[in-house]
Order: C-alpha cells, then sequence, then structure tokens
C-alpha cells in the first residue's frame, strides 16, 4: 500500500493539511496542537506539569521516535470511575495521550464523513441532549404529532469495548488508504491494549472513542441501508428504532443481533433489549421521552437529590441546573437553586 496518497483533512481548529495522512499527524505542528488540546484542565496535574517544564524537548523526542518508528506506547495506569456506575479506566502517560490527541485530531476528519448523520457519540456538534431531541423528533413524526402511539426497540451491546476484535477493527480500519507508516502507527496503539487476547479498547483512550464509532459505522450502514430503517439512532454502544407498530421493531430485532454476531462478533445485553410504548416513555441517554415531553431517569433523578443532601461544590450544582434545564424536573431545580441561593 503507497505512502504517497494525498489527503485534504481538516485538523482540529479547522486549518487544512495538505499531505499524506502519516506526516500530517507526526508534524510538530499538529503534535503542538494535540498537547494544547490535551492539556485543557489538566494543568495542575503533576505529570501534565512535568511534560510542560521540558515541552520542546518531549514534543521533537515524541517526533523523532514517530519518524524513526521506534514509538512505543507505555503501560497504562488502571482505575476506576463511577458514572454512576462504577467503569475500569485505563489510562495512558501524558506522552502517549499527546500521540493519541494527534492521531485523533486527523483521523475524526477522514473518517466522520462516512458516519450516518444519527450518531451522535464523541462527534462535533453531537452529543448526549442532541441524540435525546433527536429522538423526540423522531417520535413526533412518527407519532403523527402523538396522535397515534408507537413503538420503540432500545438496545445495549454487552460489554462493547471489552469486545472489540483487534483484527476485524483494524480490517475496517484500513479499508481507506492510510499509508503503510499510519498503518503501522494505528496497529501500535491498537496492540497496546487487551482485555482479552486480541480484544478490548481502553476506555480512557481518545482512540477509542474514534475506533468505536468507525467498528460501530458497520452497523449504522447495515440498519440505515440494508433493512431500511428510517428512524434509528446510536449513541456509542446503546442504539434506538423507532416504529409505528410492534410487530416491525420484534421482527427486526433478530437481524440486528445476528449482524452483530456474524460481523462485529458482538452481543446485544440480554437485560438491556427493551420494546417499549412511546406513552410508557423511552429510556434513552439519562432521560425519559414520553408525548410532549421528557423526564430525568428515575436513578438520575435519586442520585442527584441523594447528592444535594450532602456538601457538593457549586459548580456541580450548577451542572446539574444544566442537566434539568434540557427536560421537566422544575421540583429538582427549585431545591437546587434554593441551595445556590443560601450560599
Amino acid at each position: 500500500m503507497s505512502n504517497n496518497r494525498k489527503f485534504n483533512c481538516c485538523s482540529g481548529g479547522g486549518d487544512i493539511i495538505h499531505s499524506n495522512v502519516f506526516d500530517s499527524i507526526i508534524s510538530v505542528e499538529n503534535l503542538l496542537k494535540a498537547w494544547r488540546e490535551f492539556k485543557k484542565g489538566k494543568n495542575k496535574k503533576k505529570d501534565v506539569l512535568e511534560f510542560d517544564f521540558y515541552l520542546e524537548e518531549n514534543i521533537f523526542l515524541l517526533h523523532k521516535e514517530l519518524k524513526d518508528k521506534t514509538y512505543k506506547n507505555q503501560p497504562y495506569i488502571p482505575f476506576y470511575v463511577y458514572d454512576p456506575k462504577r467503569r475500569h479506566i485505563h489510562k495512558a502517560c501524558v506522552r502517549d495521550r499527546v500521540v493519541h490527541q494527534a492521531v485523533y485530531r486527523i483521523l475524526y476528519y477522514i473518517y466522520d464523513k462516512s458516519f450516518i448523520h444519527d450518531s451522535y457519540s464523541c462527534r462535533l456538534e453531537k452529543g448526549t441532549h442532541q441524540g435525546v431531541r433527536k429522538l423526540e423528533e423522531f417520535a413526533r413524526k412518527e407519532s403523527k404529532n402523538y396522535s397515534k402511539n408507537i413503538w420503540a426497540l432500545k438496545c445495549d451491546i454487552s460489554k462493547f469495548f471489552d469486545s472489540i476484535d483487534h483484527n476485524l477493527l483494524k480490517s475496517i480500519l484500513f479499508k481507506k488508504d492510510l499509508g503503510d507508516n499510519t498503518k503501522w502507527l494505528i496497529e501500535q496503539i491498537i496492540k497496546s491494549f487487551e482485555k482479552s487476547p486480541n480484544k478490548g479498547l481502553p476506555l480512557g483512550n481518545v482512540t477509542s472513542q474514534l475506533f468505536a464509532n468507525i467498528y460501530l459505522n458497520e452497523f449504522d450502514q447495515f440498519v440505515k441501508h440494508k433493512l431500511k430503517i428510517k428512524y434509528y439512532l446510536r449513541y456509542c454502544d446503546d442504539f434506538v428504532i423507532v416504529a409505528k407498530d410492534k410487530e416491525y421493531p420484534e421482527f427486526t430485532l433478530p437481524s440486528v443481533a445476528d449482524f452483530l454476531k456474524s460481523k462485529l462478533d458482538l452481543s446485544l445485553h440480554p437485560r438491556k433489549v427493551e420494546i417499549r410504548k412511546l406513552s410508557q416513555g423511552i429510556d434513552f441517554l439519562g432521560y425519559v421521552v414520553l408525548p410532549h415531553y421528557k423526564i430525568l431517569r428515575t436513578s438520575t433523578k435519586k442520585r442527584i437529590f441523594r447528592k444535594i443532601k450532602g456538601d457538593i461544590s457549586k459548580e456541580t450544582k450548577q451542572s446539574y441546573l444544566g442537566v434539568l434545564s434540557h427536560c421537566k424536573g422544575y421540583k429538582i431545580a427549585k431545591i437546587l437553586n434554593m441551595r445556590l441561593k443560601n450560599e
């Protein structure tokens, strides 16, 4: 595979890089931009301060290692976060995260344009709130402005990041002619982590977010162009199909499950496959969509009430108010505002 193919790809910030992909990724300019993007909100962390102290030396050393192909990912640091469920995160060292950000900045624009419109995770001008608003739009259209009841199939992929197959991922990624050097770098990142032999991506990597979307884009294309489902949307490993009749999602489910298993070696979470009426509420991304309005998921509401009884920061309260501004949550917002005024 030739490494001289030309790409016009935008890097973060809207500038254009006219060069082959590998040179765009490893350029000192791109590495510096990746560093600035990576360090936002991390300026007080010891490892970030240490890297910054010798910034010029570190960036030029990274550039040389990448150019010479002597670069290797260092071991990951494992830890747990609760958001609200427990997640096992694997954090790369600062130098590796700069490289991952540099790769992300270039590859994002190469792959993103091939994604379906209604994929909402880790994409510019997308996100949870946009995803929930799109679900509301689908529900309104399919129910003829809520004059008819409709059904939604909601599914979750079991242990998604842990189950991503390295060889399948590379075969999908390399459908695009990125050049041999870029392939080498991507392979270095992919093989730097395993949950089981040749499987798994670390939750802490920015590249994992992109690779996950590229992996599941195969499924998105199948749903939209083979099954020809009009009202489908996905956020990471959660997806929803909206239909007029209950029989349609029931009929579709086996095809969906079979494609995920046979083509991507993924399985649906057996306890997270639901077919519900709109009038019962469609639970998606922390909200429950109902005719004419949406509310917070019960577990989210309980968690907020539990948190506000304790001593939480003003920033956390403002964050909760932001969440509540997107739904019918007057009672909780009133309590939060009272707490804020009393401080």
